[in-house]
């Protein structure tokens, strides 16, 4: 679990295609990495296969790059990186699984006052778990949903140590960012549906 707080921006340093997947070693500046814990990746929870001093190796499967922009990382992409949670941590985001669900196209950009604003278009199924001022992982970070410009659309304000702090500042129009939704909301879809669907209501 994570909280969508970005601890370092680290980069790819390799990228080795594998009968099953990808290979990607990630240089970054971590203490006490341990094989086998979970660091999420541009939001991507990924499994430490092995590290050395300042890198560490991931693995992306093809479910994994299926789900995800993994399979189009190059060397010298910035990444986001957050170590999981430890019980008895803040948590200053929201709870974060690692879970991509899906990607979004950057549709829109501008300065608007002293914040960065991000126009995203999302896939049909996204819609019902975009809550105005709810929460959002964009690329692993947690973001607070600012607006709703549109159906199958989410507004994004960013505060300017955000995007110095994160690679969402690399972000460009015709990009494309991993979303996770908020877990809490996919639950009561789950559990409610049964429900509507026995008064014939439709989401």
């Amino acid at each position: 679990m994570f909280t969508g707080l970005i601890s370092h921006v680290g980069h790819v340093v390799d990228v080795e295609q594998t009968p099953v997947g990808r290979t990607l070693t990630i240089a970054a500046d971590f203490d006490a990495l341990v094989e086998g814990e979970s660091i999420a990746c541009d939001g991507v929870c990924l499994t430490v296969r092995e590290h050395r001093a300042g890198v560490f190796v991931v693995a992306a499967v093809a479910t994994t790059l299926a789900r995800t922009h993994v399979g189009q990382w190059e060397v010298g992409r910035r990444v986001n990186l957050e170590r999981a949670m430890r019980l008895g941590d803040r948590l200053g985001g929201h709870l974060v699984q690692g879970h991509v669900d899906g990607v979004a196209t950057v549709v829109a950009l501008r300065e608007e006052g002293d914040a960065w604003i991000m126009e995203l278009a999302l896939w049909p199924e996204a819609e019902a778990l975009c809550v105005l001022h709810g929460s959002v992982t964009v690329d692993g970070v947690s973001l607070t949903v600012n607006a709703r410009p549109g159906r199958e659309r989410l507004g994004l304000s960013i505060i300017d140590y955000t995007r110095r702090h994160t690679n969402l500042g690399d972000r460009a129009v015709g990009d494309v960012v991993h979303i996770e939704l908020d877990v809490i909301g996919k639950y009561v879809q789950q559990l409610a549906a049964p429900y509507g669907a026995a008064a014939g209501v439709t989401s």
